[in-house]
């Protein structure tokens, strides 16, 4: 049980910042667990550019992977694949988000039911997120929205996630669970 008595799955979030090596990080600790892998790729091909980028993390990851394209439904996916012998890894949270927002899904609805799965998970899964609230306030306001929604979902998934990682330059920092000190002033 977490601080303010929300249940604790096994899952993992590794959080970071463009280009911050979150993925790269994530993949690895897949790898590390010895299970089947599960990659679930949220991403949708809207152009030969991301085509390519596809292309090129498919084959980075190798054969050792099965993938599953799955731009909205995690739940579904968590419930038919997780398992004690796979390790799921979602890459990313911000993409599901994204297409979430363009289709006009219902943020908070999709967060909750994906927060229920992951604490009723038969397996380990890693989730994959960015970080979007540390830069400079977006100038406009479906970008504002949106930011704020990013770091809403990383709240309510870090909540029930046994483990959080931040990852920046390829480094990663444990935020949970952490043995800080009770702060007080």
């Amino acid at each position: 049980m977490t601080a303010n008595g929300a249940a604790v799955s096994g899952g993992t979030l590794v959080l970071g910042g463009a280009r911050s090596g979150k993925s790269r990080f994530a993949e690895k600790l897949a790898l590390k667990s010895g299970l089947n892998r599960l990659y679930v790729a949220t991403s949708p091909i809207i152009d030969e550019e991301m085509r390519d980028r596809v292309a090129l993390h498919k084959a980075q990851r190798g054969d050792h992977w099965r993938t599953v394209e799955e731009e909205f439904d995690l739940v579904g996916v968590l419930t038919c694949e997780a398992n004690a012998e796979t390790v799921v890894l979602i890459d990313c949270l911000t993409l599901w988000l994204n297409n979430l927002v363009y289709r006009k899904k219902n943020v908070a609805e999709e967060t909750a039911a994906l927060c229920h799965a992951l604490m009723h998970l038969k397996g380990p899964c890693v989730l994959v997120s960015n970080e979007t609230g540390m830069g400079i306030v977006p100038e406009n306001k479906l970008a504002r929205s949106f930011r704020d929604d990013q770091g809403r979902l990383n709240q309510d998934i870090a909540a029930v996630c046994r483990q959080v990682v931040f990852i920046a330059a390829g480094l990663p920092l444990l935020m949970k669970p952490n043995q800080q000190p009770d702060i007080t002033l």
